[in-house]
């Protein structure tokens, strides 16, 4: 007998994964808990679920792989959600600005000027 892996896809509305929780078979799929461990039976149907059972178009709701795939994706979703930077992280310093709100008199001249100040309408002749 054949295992795989499988769990909902992470709740994402924006990119149409709507679904919380799924029950095949007597087993309750919850997104919070993560990887399930199925016989292959279980793991192909899932793999043909999407996120709206009556549209075939939308995404599929579930990640199904080998455990090295598993492996391999919570890695990369590790390192991926390792963005916030840490207080003993080397942080550049940010410097306030020192004037006050910059403002067209700060300009250039050339580009104060504008196209209101260039008349408009026709020319009487």
């Amino acid at each position: 007998m054949e295992i795989m892996l499988c769990r909902l896809k992470k709740f994402d509305p924006r990119r149409g994964h709507v679904l919380r929780r799924y029950t095949y078979r007597g087993i309750k799929f919850q997104e919070e808990r993560g990887w399930y461990r199925v016989e292959k039976a279980v793991a192909d149907y899932l793999a043909t679920v999407h996120q709206v059972a009556s549209d075939e178009h939308s995404p599929l709701a579930f990640d199904v792989c080998s455990e090295k795939e598993a492996t391999a994706i919570d890695a990369k979703e590790k390192e991926d959600g390792a963005v916030r930077k840490l207080a003993t992280d080397d942080i550049k310093l940010s410097v306030p600005r020192t004037t006050g709100a910059m403002t067209t008199s700060d300009l250039p001249d050339g580009e104060s000027e504008s196209k209101n100040t260039k008349s408009k309408g026709k020319k009487n002749a």
